[in-house]
């Protein structure tokens, strides 16, 4: 039962993702990088941290962090439609573009999860 639920969570998981960056898309369409999958990375780490975090410090079902953090979370987050984005901006010339998408996408996705972690040991 736990891969069908982690199956059906990775599909709900790519459903909001691609919601989110809809919307972040529809409101940032004239940004110098795609921000919508640097929300979605920096988004997706902070729960996935807060997640593990909590599993982590606490009793729970493992069932259902399975089913979080690699269903959903799995399904959320993206790091192909970053690999795709960094080369599309490349080969546009926009190297700056892509050092600043690639290490902010890092950076910030590593604090975010730390801080995740953090709150989700609590």
């Amino acid at each position: 039962m736990i891969p069908f639920l982690i199956a059906l969570a990775g599909g709900l998981g790519a459903v909001t993702r691609f919601v989110v960056d809809a919307q972040v898309g529809r409101r940032t369409a004239n940004a110098v990088m795609p921000l919508g999958t640097l929300a979605i990375n920096v988004t997706g780490s902070f729960l996935l941290g807060v997640i593990t975090g909590w599993w982590t410090f606490h009793t729970g079902d493992p069932g259902v962090k399975q089913v979080l953090g690699t269903g959903f979370m799995g399904g959320y987050t993206t790091f192909s439609t970053a690999s795709v984005e960094a080369a599309r901006l490349l080969r546009a010339g926009r190297a700056w573009s892509v050092l600043a998408h690639a290490a902010g996408m890092l950076v910030l996705s590593v604090a975010f999860a730390a801080l995740g972690y953090w709150l989700g040991s609590r």
